[in-house]
C-alpha cells in the first residue's frame, strides 16, 4: 500500500537529438544533473512504512536513436510493514532529453504474493502506446496491446521530469496545471492546484516551497477531492521535498530524507 501511495504521488507531479556535451547542457539547464540521487521514507506517524529512491544514471542512453536519460526508482516496505507484505517494486523511465517525453517505461512490482512485471514502449510521432505484460514466472510476453495516447502523454517517473521545466515564478495561488499521462492501460487529465508558498524544515534543511494540491477523483485510497498536499522546492531544483495525504487507512506523510546533485559530465 505505501508504495503504490508513492507511485501515485509520481504521477500527480506530473510538457530531438544532442551530442553528449549539449545534452549534459540541458540537463543542468533542467535543474537537475546526471547521477542525482533522492531518498524518501513514508510513515504512518513515528511508524516508518516504506522508502524509495530515484536515481537519474549519470549516462546518456540512446532509444530508437534518441538520447535519453535513465531514471530509476526504488522502493521497499521497511520495519514492521515488511513482515505483513514484503514490497519490492522497481519502475523505470527512458526520458527524451531534448522534449523530456518518455519513449521507454517498465514496472516491475513484487507486493506481498502480487507480481506485476510490464513495459511500455511510447511512439509520440503517432500518439500510441505499446504495452507487453509479462508471465512472473518465466518472463515470457503474454499481453501485447496497443493504445491511442494524448500528445506528450507522461508515465510515472517523467512527469515529475516535466514539472521541473515549469516556471511557476508565472502562477498564481488558484492557478492549476493540467498533465496528461498514460498508466494501466488508461489516459489520465492530471490536475495539480497551487495553494501557496511557504519554507519548511526538512532533512535535507530549511526549504522555501511551493505547495499544491493535486485534485483527486473519486477512489478508494484517499479520502477526499483535496487529500493530497504537496511541497516542491522553490527554487531551480523543484525537489519532492514533503507529501500529506489523508488515506482511508489513516494519514501517511512522505518526506526526503537526501538529496545528491551529482554532477554534469
Amino acid at each position: 500500500m505505501a508504495i503504490r501511495f508513492l507511485a501515485l504521488i509520481a504521477a500527480l507531479l506530473v510538457a530531438g537529438y544532442a551530442n553528449g556535451q549539449d545534452t549534459a547542457s540541458a540537463a543542468s539547464r533542467n535543474g537537475f544533473s546526471l547521477g542525482e540521487m533522492m531518498t524518501f521514507r513514508a510513515h504512518y506517524g513515528f511508524i516508518n512504512a516504506a522508502e524509495a529512491t530515484m536515481v537519474l544514471d549519470n549516462e546518456i542512453y540512446f532509444f530508437n536513436g534518441h538520447p535519453v536519460y535513465r531514471v530509476d526508482v526504488y522502493g521497499n516496505s521497511t520495519g514492521f510493514f515488511d513482515f505483513i507484505t514484503r514490497i519490492r517494486d522497481h519502475w523505470g523511465s527512458y526520458i527524451d532529453t531534448a522534449s523530456m517525453v518518455p519513449h521507454y517505461f517498465f514496472r516491475n512490482l513484487q507486493e506481498g504474493r502480487y507480481r506485476k512485471y510490464e513495459s511500455t514502449s511510447f511512439d509520440h510521432e503517432q500518439d500510441s502506446a505499446t504495452v507487453l505484460t509479462f508471465h512472473k514466472g518465466t518472463f515470457e510476453i503474454k499481453r501485447n496491446k496497443s493504445y491511442a495516447i494524448p500528445d506528450n502523454a507522461q508515465d510515472l517517473v517523467s512527469g515529475y521530469f516535466h514539472l521541473r521545466q515549469i516556471d511557476f515564478s508565472i502562477y498564481k495561488p488558484g492557478d492549476t496545471i493540467t498533465v496528461q499521462a498514460f498508466l494501466d492501460d488508461e489516459s489520465y487529465d492530471f490536475k495539480i492546484r497551487m495553494i501557496g508558498r511557504e519554507k519548511i524544515r526538512t532533512r535535507i534543511g530549511k526549504r522555501n516551497a511551493l505547495v499544491f494540491v493535486p485534485i483527486m477523483p473519486d477512489n478508494k485510497l484517499f479520502d477526499g477531492e483535496e487529500s493530497i498536499k504537496v511541497w516542491i522546492s522553490d527554487d531551480e531544483l523543484k525537489l519532492p521535498l514533503r507529501v500529506e495525504a489523508e488515506m482511508f487507512i489513516g494519514s501517511v506523510a512522505v518526506d526526503i530524507k537526501e538529496y545528491y546533485q551529482g554532477s554534469i559530465k
